[in-house]
């Protein structure tokens, strides 16, 4: 590192050069797997995953995680690991073309008896069909290795297709500890991360960088590095520092780690309590203390199907639509859908009805797992099963003239359990209106067929 000597600055070091070229972030990656810090379920000696990278038989994965969690980092040491190509593809920016290209070129390397390639893809789940179309035959030929990361459900967010032919891999977020382990790192690391700078930072700091990053190792390895910047070398890092290296107001911090799932807890409980105000309030303290908003919009989503559920079925919609808006628009103009959604969510009636019946219905499934389906309500495809009973009986419900025909449809272990009871407000009171008739057309039959 440069010292002053007699009041002339020696020329920088590489380790100087290098500091102002890359984020520490980056020049902190993990180059082999004993490196990686967290994802012990995935990478921890004797788990598939470890043995399959060691045994240079990887495969193609879907890396499934929050943001942070080291789904790019992980890619870039399988490759290292197995000593293979990386090539990174933007789901943003790039298109059908460029993957044609790197398919051609990783076919031209295999030819020439070069290294095998693998094709990286942040965010895949950005790629349109026709995208994730053109991977699959590169894939199933194994032109290439894929690698895609992702923060969406894979189920929901990449076709079927292409989900086969892949591993998913859950990555977990990072706790405050592992975090820890990894500022730790960088502040001892003299080649790559901020040793020669000899700075002095307390456990308290650490700690507070960690709450503050949530979970993201990048981040909190970006907060350390504005941190060491503002003090210089041979500094001081306290508390007070981090909280001037991420702009943010002291009362963001918390000794217990809890004030990030006390606001989020807050946000939901407004929410569910129809308190516009609050919601907003605290849907605001979050952004203002750089919150990543999609964990607000998952918080939201979650809430609409459990606290409005059917009183007002546009609720669930609108929360995935102001969602969509705002990957679309992203920050400042992204946080209006956010805003409109936190409104309409907080002011809709409020129903539970739909979790209770949920839960119901799945305590009931662990209680009966061998019930069998009733014989009326059994698809019949050949003569052996007709002549057994199936089908035999069963009521087609659209010719009766209310398009309903009662009938029973649970095993006979479960009779007449009723789950699902609809609440009294919003869309549920038609709902409930329409059982309350059926229910009435039930008991006409069962008094015209002489049934008790």
């Amino acid at each position: 590192m440069s010292r002053r000597r007699g009041g002339a600055e020696a020329e920088p070091t590489l380790f100087t050069a290098r500091r102002r070229s890359q984020p520490l972030a980056a020049r902190m990656r993990p180059r082999n797997l004993d490196e990686v810090v967290g994802q012990e379920e995935i990478l921890a000696p004797g788990r598939p995953l470890r043995n399959a990278i060691e045994r240079d038989t990887p495969g193609s994965l879907i890396f499934w995680g929050p943001p942070g969690a080291g789904k790019t980092t992980l890619a870039h040491v399988i490759a290292t690991v197995t000593k293979r190509v990386f090539v990174p593809f933007s789901a943003v920016t790039d298109g059908v073309p460029r993957i044609r290209e790197i398919a051609t070129e990783a076919a031209d390397r295999l030819a020439a008896g070069g290294k095998e390639t693998i094709l990286f893809i942040d965010e895949i789940h950005r790629l349109n069909k026709a995208q994730q179309d053109s991977l699959l035959p590169h894939v199933e030929e194994g032109t290439f290795i894929l690698i895609g990361a992702t923060t969406e459900t894979p189920s929901f967010a990449i076709n079927r297709a292409l989900l086969s032919r892949c591993r998913v891999v859950v990555l977990q977020p990072l706790s405050d500890e592992h975090v820890g382990t990894i500022l730790r790192r960088a502040l001892e690391d003299r080649e790559r991360g901020l040793g020669e700078l000899r700075l002095q930072v307390g456990q308290e700091a650490i700690g507070a960088i960690a709450q503050n990053a949530g979970g993201d190792a990048r981040r909190a390895l970006s907060i350390l590095e504005a941190a060491a910047m503002h003090v210089g070398e041979g500094g001081t890092i306290d508390v007070d520092v981090v909280r001037e290296a991420v702009q943010l107001r002291f009362a963001h911090y918390d000794r217990g780690g809890e004030e990030h799932y006390n606001m989020l807890s807050a946000y939901h409980k407004a929410l569910r309590g129809s308190d516009p105000d609050g919601a907003l309030y605290w849907m605001a303290r979050m952004i203002e203390g750089g919150e990543d908003p999609l964990i607000l919009f998952r918080r939201a989503i979650a809430m609409a199907a459990e606290d409005i559920g059917l009183a007002d079925p546009n609720a669930l919609q609108l929360a995935i639509a102001a969602r969509d808006a705002y990957q679309m628009l992203g920050p400042p103009e992204g946080y209006l859908p956010l805003a409109e959604m936190t409104i309409y969510l907080a002011t809709a009636p409020k129903s539970n009805a739909t979790y209770r019946a949920l839960g119901a219905a799945m305590e009931a499934a662990r209680a009966t797992p061998y019930a069998p389906v009733p014989l009326h309500i059994r698809n019949a495809p050949t003569a052996l099963h007709k002549e057994l009973g199936y089908h035999a009986g069963y009521r087609y419900a659209h010719d009766s003239p209310n398009a309903y025909t009662p009938q029973q449809y649970l095993p006979d272990e479960l009779g007449e359990t009723r789950f699902y009871y609809p609440g009294r407000f919003g869309f549920e009171r038609e709902i409930g209106k329409r059982i309350e008739w059926w229910d009435k057309l039930r008991r006409e039959a069962m008094e015209g067929s002489g049934e008790s």
